[in-house]
């Protein structure tokens, strides 16, 4: 990049931090708010189809989904599109109290795309505060639940935009919460899953991990290739995140973790969410929900319940709801080795009451309500209000 670029860079990131700072309504602003329009809109009302114990676990948990697109949409603009009111009542009646909307975004240009990006997305939470509000520390979870909010995490799957360690704090000034270390493939930070050799973090990998942590920002390896994830655990002092991704000891894909990487990470008491992304769950069929729950058993009985949590990695109707062009895109921009079937979703997990799917499926299982609540989000909650300082 050269100093001119680099100066253009700067000044667009200043535009989009102003357009950040004034679009979207920070949480801990409730209280002089308007109140939601209907404020017990969001609750579980119409999801007598699942069992009456289901539905109050769903009620009284905080539920953190912490990998979830608030829309999935290839399109650069998707948080300018409309939303219906059709949407808009499945996310009230979804049982999910918190998205992480982390999108993967990187390039020459990822500094000025991911300003842009957040400054969209809070436009859009601002367009629709009676029902979302972005969330800055972790205590506005829980106001935002009990005002009837969906709390939104903003997140990148990627920190290419840290073109400096200073980017660190600039992003997070931005309202940046969480960000990935790489996606999938050899960046300067470090090398992703997919990657053919994986040389763990590089020198400036280490140094963003030390800026991530003394801003407060949650770090996550759920991209990152073997080497790279168990750098990232062994370096940080505190604990970090695989916000979304599963057991490689139940199916042998590189985007998955080994378990000396869950151990490690719950050794510094990080948390795991688990996907139910078709081919991460199983590489073979018939691929259900219950498939998706056996990563749950693992990870609870290698290193305890307390260190599972729920990233599904699809918004609200999943992936094989994207129209064709993108669903086609989408499949073409991965290596072979993701081993993209036939579908990419798990019936029951690719519609709005997933969360209901999964709960009664975690107590068929027998899984006790305090367990079921911990994996839903309180073990996420319990992280967040660690790192988020």
């Amino acid at each position: 990049m050269t100093l001119d670029t680099a100066r253009l860079s700067r000044r667009r990131l200043l535009q989009a931090s102003a357009a950040a700072a004034t679009l979207a309504l920070p949480l801990h602003a409730l209280a002089a708010a308007k109140p939601a329009a209907n404020p017990g809109t969001n609750t579980r009302s119409t999801t007598t189809k699942y069992s009456p114990r289901a539905r109050a676990i769903v009620e009284r948990a905080l539920v953190i989904d912490m990998l979830a697109p608030l829309r999935l949409d290839l399109r650069a603009d998707a948080y300018a599109l409309p939303l219906s009111e059709k949407h808009l009542a499945d996310f009230r009646a979804s049982g999910i109290d918190v998205f992480h909307n982390s999108w993967g975004l990187g390039g020459p240009d990822a500094r000025e795309r991911v300003a842009e990006h957040l400054a969209g997305w809070n436009g859009w939470i601002a367009r629709h505060s009676d029902l979302f509000c972005l969330v800055d520390k972790a205590a506005d979870l829980d106001r935002a639940k009990a005002a009837g909010k969906i709390a939104v995490i903003a997140g990148v799957q990627n920190v290419e935009h840290f073109r400096s360690k200073d980017d660190v704090a600039f992003f997070h000034g931005l309202g940046l919460r969480c960000a990935q270390l790489t996606y999938n493939s050899q960046t300067v930070i470090g090398s992703g899953s997919t990657e053919r050799e994986d040389g763990g973090l590089s020198d400036y990998g280490v140094s963003v991990v030390g800026e991530m942590e003394k801003v407060g920002m949650l770090i996550d390896i759920s991209h990152c290739g073997d080497r790279t994830t168990l750098d990232a655990i062994e370096l940080a002092k505190g604990p970090i995140a695989i916000t979304h991704s599963n057991c490689r000891a139940l199916n042998d894909h590189p985007r998955l973790k080994t378990d000396e990487a869950i151990r490690k990470l719950a050794a510094k008491g990080g948390v795991m969410g688990i996907t139910g992304v078709r081919m991460f769950v199983s590489a073979k069929e018939p691929t259900t929900l219950d498939s998706m729950v056996d990563h749950i058993d693992h990870v609870a009985k290698l290193v305890g319940i307390e260190h599972v949590g729920i990233g599904s990695d699809a918004d609200l109707y999943g992936y094989d709801a994207l129209p064709p062009d993108q669903l086609k895109a989408l499949r073409d921009s991965y290596k072979a080795s993701y081993g993209f079937r036939e579908r990419i979703d798990i019936e029951g997990f690719d519609r709005p009451t997933k969360i209901y799917e999964l709960t009664d499926a975690l107590i068929r299982r027998g899984y006790s309500d305090g367990d079921v609540e911990a994996v839903l989000g309180g073990n996420f909650r319990r992280l967040l209000g660690q790192v988020w300082r």
